[in-house]
């Protein structure tokens, strides 16, 4: 049964030292703004974005201001009632926390560490810092694919003209960030001229089709925050795809499920901001893993503060 879609909203108050811009940075990365726009005014920070929902191409608008937070998803006709309002509701309200990194709380981890000699200085500089999320697994997963051994700004182009091959677009005029559904209807043809690598287009059709199939159930393990074990699960199950590997998968973890204990230690920028921080001319990955071992269960943390460092002036 299919009727008129009816907007989702979702309104939350925000921690003490919530930091509005750190949330907003990550979808701010492409100066052409065709599926993500941010904004700062009189009203607060907002984020728009477009999404898809059930399949239908939607908007998700988020606005930030005073401590508190508001949401809401408009979804284009038809909407589906084969899943029930009050699922939709969850799901929209775990999408909305993950954006924000309110999946899990930061003060423990500050206070645990505040007096370490080199991190501790960097976590007063930077305290409150949280890791915003993608609004999906499965867009966290195409974003860490599309992302491997390439700089942020040729990975932020290289997904921008994905968005624009796929084209799934909103009726504000949006476009939209594709499912595993969209993304698997582009000939891998469309990929390689899209700028993907033969290696890239591969991993994401395996990718889509595991998604499509069943066999990978992103959105099932976002339902609830990660324990160990299912942490666990989703890394086993991220691995035996071929085309991912650690970093990608501990990226997912976090980006994808809020989960702050994955090791990025094979990630360039955590090593040169870690060298820096240590004032070593250089770290390898064996020594970063072995550094960030000691910030368990906070390591993929760790890890964003020392990516924050690296537009840190106090060195």
């Amino acid at each position: 049964m299919k009727e008129q879609a009816l907007p989702l909203y979702s309104h939350l108050s925000l921690p003490a030292g919530f930091r509005p811009r750190d949330a907003a940075a990550l979808h701010a990365r492409d100066a052409r703004k065709l599926a993500e726009k941010v904004e700062e005014g009189s009203d607060g920070l907002t984020v728009a974005k477009g999404l898809c929902w059930q399949g239908r191409p939607a908007l998700l608008q988020l606005r930030m201001q005073a401590g508190q937070a508001w949401a809401s998803l408009q979804v284009d006709a038809p909407w589906d009632l084969a899943v029930g309002k009050d699922a939709q509701q969850m799901a929209f309200d775990a999408m909305v926390r993950r954006l924000l990194g309110l999946s899990a709380g930061v003060g423990p981890f500050e206070r645990r560490h505040a007096g370490h000699p080199e991190l501790g200085p960097l976590l007063r500089r930077q305290a409150g810092l949280r890791v915003p999320g993608s609004a999906t697994p499965f867009e966290a997963l195409v974003w860490a694919i599309t992302g491997q051994q390439i700089s942020v700004s040729a990975a932020t182009a290289l997904r921008r003209r994905l968005i624009e091959a796929i084209h799934v677009r909103h009726g504000s005029g949006m476009l939209c960030f594709p499912d595993a559904a969209a993304l698997a209807a582009l000939a891998p043809r469309q990929l390689r001229e899209a700028g993907f690598s033969l290696s890239k287009t591969e991993a994401l059709g395996r990718v889509c089709a595991a998604v499509n199939e069943g066999s990978l159930p992103l959105d099932d393990w976002a339902r609830q925050p990660l324990t160990q074990a299912q942490a666990a699960q989703v890394e086993k199950a991220l691995l035996a795809i071929k085309g991912i590997g650690p970093w990608t998968v501990n990226y997912v973890l976090l980006r994808g499920y809020g989960w702050l204990d994955g090791s990025l230690h094979g990630d360039v920028a955590v090593r040169n901001a870690l060298a820096r921080l240590l004032a070593r001319p250089g770290v390898s990955q064996a020594e970063a893993a072995q550094w960030l071992a000691g910030f368990a269960p906070w390591r993929a943390l760790v890890a964003a503060h020392l990516w924050a460092s690296l537009a840190d002036g106090a060195y």
